[in-house]
């Protein structure tokens, strides 16, 4: 049978404060035949030290122990305590006579010098407490004193009857009090517990969408908000899968379609087979093959297995050979290009092919997305323990909403962007894992220019 964990914890304290309970009892009762008894026979004997001088005056005066025969009761008022002699005249009468309360003058017999009895209690037996009497370093006679043996002695077993109710009584009280406790926690406590697991079973069979309520600040209530987080991460996470898998699928089906297309015009003779045909397929195939590369790249960056070889560079030097890779380019669309870079060349350990790429890839962005007649500046600073690269474009730019999706895959800052002037959306994507990958951070914000201002900044010691 499956036991709920409500069954586990109440079954768990239940038995815990029962163990206690009974080892309590038991130790009690030990205490008791051990501590008590032990008690009582210490009171006795403390009695039957402070008699001997007395018998031993008594003897010297009678020579013989006759009286004791004769009249047993004298024995009992000489043993009895004498105020001012066994304890002070202040002292209260309860602690007074508290041996004689123990019942030891009752198991104390007087026994001559050859150990016979005269007078006093008639099984002292084998275990007897004696202590000699003497009189001038001989001994006349002998005290001896009946030891308990058991708690059914004296009021002894009235008192372990006593001790027996009451452990009964606590020991029923703290079982109903376990009972409450546990019914509490089981209700207060791991109420939000299995709350979350069945949100945690519902979560495992997919659905996303699920969240549970956060009533409390301690450990639990973490838990809950933990779930919560966890659940908008994988929603997010599938929904991030699902926009995915739809844009490899568009971003691939457009230029197959578009190859397709051209090839059948081509066999059907609708359009003749020339240099305009062939840049047109070369094209499409460059597209497309641009496209399974920076997929195939951020898959390899996504399980880390992307490769970087860094060695120590200037990245002065590689922005610079960046920018005259399109120099031409900004020629060809009336864009002015401009690069200031410091005096002295700033060294770091980098890949140099991949911030090539990089800067490869963010120039690629602005001379794509601005406008003809536009301006792009690129820049690299010092900043305390970082090096600022700033790349700045003039319009048009984007909003402020679209600014923190920039670097997310195949987002694009303007919907009305196209194939023809806008790529698949994964070159800011690409650059950001590089970044990234450098230990630095790449950040997007608007441009005083109008367009956009990217800003990236590299750890750098001095």
């Amino acid at each position: 049978m499956k036991l709920s964990i409500s069954t586990k914890l109440f079954a768990a304290i239940f038995a815990s404060v029962l163990l206690v309970i009974l080892v309590m009892s038991a130790a009690t009762g030990w205490s008791f035949q051990r501590g008590f008894i032990g008690y009582l026979n210490d009171q006795g004997i403390t009695r039957l030290e402070k008699t001997l001088p007395r018998l031993a005056e008594f003897y010297a005066r009678e020579g013989n122990w006759q009286r004791f025969r004769d009249d047993p009761r004298q024995l009992f008022e000489l043993m009895r305590p004498i105020p001012g002699v066994d304890f002070p005249l202040d002292t209260p009468r309860e602690e007074a006579m508290m041996p004689d309360s123990t019942g030891a003058l009752f198991r104390m017999a007087l026994l001559d010098a050859q150990q016979q009895r005269v007078a006093g209690y008639r099984k002292t037996g084998a275990r007897a407490i004696m202590r000699p009497i003497l009189l001038d370093g001989k001994t006349v006679g002998w005290l001896a004193l009946a030891p308990f043996q058991s708690v059914s002695e004296g009021g002894g077993e009235i008192f372990r009857r006593y001790q027996l109710h009451t452990s009964l009584i606590v020991g029923i009280g703290s079982l109903l009090l376990a009972t409450l406790i546990a019914w509490w926690i089981s209700r207060t406590l791991l109420g939000p517990v299995k709350r979350v697991a069945a949100a945690t079973h519902r979560l495992a069979a997919g659905e996303y969408s699920c969240r549970v309520s956060v009533a409390s600040q301690d450990e639990v209530g973490q838990l809950s908000r933990d779930f919560n987080q966890l659940a908008l991460t994988l929603e997010r996470n599938e929904r991030m899968r699902r926009d995915f898998m739809a844009d490899v699928s568009h971003e691939l089906r457009t230029p197959l379609a578009i190859l397709r297309g051209e090839l059948e015009a081509l066999e059907d003779g609708v359009r003749p087979l020339d240099r305009n045909a062939l840049w047109s397929l070369q094209t499409e195939v460059g597209l497309l093959g641009k496209l399974i590369e920076d997929l195939y790249e951020l898959s390899l960056a996504d399980v880390g297995a992307l490769t970087y070889r860094k060695s120590k560079a200037d990245v002065g030097a590689l922005l610079s050979q960046s920018v005259e890779l399109f120099r031409e380019r900004s020629v060809a669309r009336c864009l002015n290009l401009e690069l200031k870079l410091p005096a002295r060349p700033y060294v770091l350990e980098v890949d140099a092919s991949r911030m090539q790429q990089l800067f490869s890839n963010l120039l690629e962005n602005s001379m794509r997305y601005t406008a003809a007649g536009g301006h792009v500046r690129l820049s690299l600073r010092p900043d305390g323990q970082a090096l600022i690269i700033d790349i700045i474009d003039s319009a048009p730019g984007v909003s402020a909403e679209q600014l923190p999706h920039l670097f997310e895959r195949f987002y694009r800052g303007d919907v009305s962007r196209n194939r023809a002037n806008g790529g698949a959306g994964l070159g800011l994507a690409i650059c950001r894992n590089i970044v990234e990958a450098h230990g630095g951070r790449i950040d997007a914000a608007h441009s005083p220019e109008g367009g956009l201002w990217l800003s990236i900044r590299l750890p750098w010691e001095n």
